[in-house]
């Protein structure tokens, strides 16, 4: 867990899949679960009815946060990446749904389940 700011988005993967490779305009869906730096989880998709089967969006369409419409380009489908994200790529100065503090750095373990073209 960083210590520090989180000044740029960091990522790191954990399993390198090898399927397709998500790329802006796809359609991706995946699994994930969100932390505060603290360790804190705030979010994961199993925890959902609508999501219990991974989260589609349209990668780079900005319909998430910033750091994720980066940090999963060049992803392959089957592979495990954590992604650090500073604030500036998450909520900013937004407090959301009283569990994510206003200029929070968040941290997301994300495993890519599918790639659409």
């Amino acid at each position: 867990m960083p210590t520090e700011p989180v000044t740029e988005l960091m990522m790191k993967d954990e399993i390198v899949g090898t399927g397709a490779v998500a790329e802006p305009g796809n359609s991706v869906t995946v699994n994930y679960v969100g932390a505060l730096t603290n360790g804190t989880v705030f979010d994961a998709s199993a925890n959902h009815q609508e999501t219990v089967n991974g989260f589609t969006f349209n990668l780079g369409a900005g319909q998430v946060i910033k750091g994720w419409d980066q940090g999963l380009v060049g992803m392959r489908e089957g592979g495990k990446r954590t992604l650090v994200i500073p604030a500036a790529l998450a909520y900013g100065s937004q407090e959301v749904g009283g569990v994510i503090p206003a200029n929070s750095d968040l941290i997301f373990q994300v495993e890519l389940l599918k790639v659409q073209k």
